[in-house]
């Protein structure tokens, strides 16, 4: 094993043994990586602080290619105070980081981990988490190969008289082609289709109204369920307890 410093983030945190733990951390160069933080459940250790979710910073670690690699300490970034003192942003949150899990068994997209980062810089800035956890939900679709159209009618192909936008249908649908879809405000349609193209880094306003908010919600949703065969446990909690419409 050599030791390297590389900047990520934890996904996930189990308990090994009696005082440790395996941590799943998202790395900018190597994708998802397995560390053991030893002994990082014991009061004193110094590894306490950092061997949980959610921890973004440069991880020292002794690599292991193709194994559990060892932590050694953690040059923390950011520890998302902000999020964690709000149950709603603390479940975004949690739902983003086992969204992003989920998408990297599709895919090793270096990008991916830009486009985490960023969110959840946003969320811990105040900014609207419902939109920027259905702006991340839209980008994913990309990496898991079942992104809706968003430029010309699913149907056709044609750009002209677009009325509406369905997920049954795969994405925008023209008058032409229109039979049984349920028709939806085009204000809809415009807010998705930014959503698609924002540089999430670039947002410095978000104003959204909780219809529009209530209107793409059900879309991803529904799109999620028929395209992708993900099921994940947190965005289901979230609809029992409301924070998810």
């Amino acid at each position: 094993m050599k030791i390297i410093d590389i900047d990520g983030i934890v996904l996930t945190e189990t308990n090994y043994s009696e005082s440790s733990k395996i941590l799943n951390v998202l790395t900018k160069d190597l994708g998802l990586i397995g560390v053991m933080s030893k002994g990082s459940r014991n009061m004193k250790s110094k590894l306490r602080g950092v061997s949980r979710k959610m921890i973004y910073g440069t991880f020292h670690i002794y690599y292991k290619e193709n194994g559990l690699s060892t932590l050694i300490g953690v040059d923390v970034k950011n520890t998302y105070n902000n999020i964690l003192s709000d149950l709603s942003k603390i479940s975004y949150a949690t739902y983003l980081l086992d969204l992003t899990k989920q998408v990297l068994r599709e895919t090793e997209d270096t990008s991916i981990y830009d486009l985490l980062i960023s969110t959840l810089n946003k969320i811990e800035e105040d900014f609207d988490p419902t939109v920027l956890t259905n702006i991340l939900e839209l980008k994913y679709l990309d990496f898991l190969g079942v992104s809706p159209n968003l430029d010309r009618c699913s149907f056709c192909g044609s750009s002209d008289d677009i009325v509406t936008l369905s997920s049954s249908s795969g994405g925008l649908v023209c008058g032409s082609c229109l039979t049984d879809e349920r028709l939806v405000n085009k204000k809809i349609i415009q807010m998705i289709r930014m959503y698609y193209y924002v540089d999430i880094d670039r947002i410095t306003k978000l104003d959204v109204s909780d219809d529009v908010k209530k209107e793409i919600n059900i879309f991803l949703d529904d799109y999620y369920d028929r395209y992708t065969g993900l099921y994940l446990k947190t965005r289901e909690f979230m609809k029992k307890v409301n924070i998810l419409t």
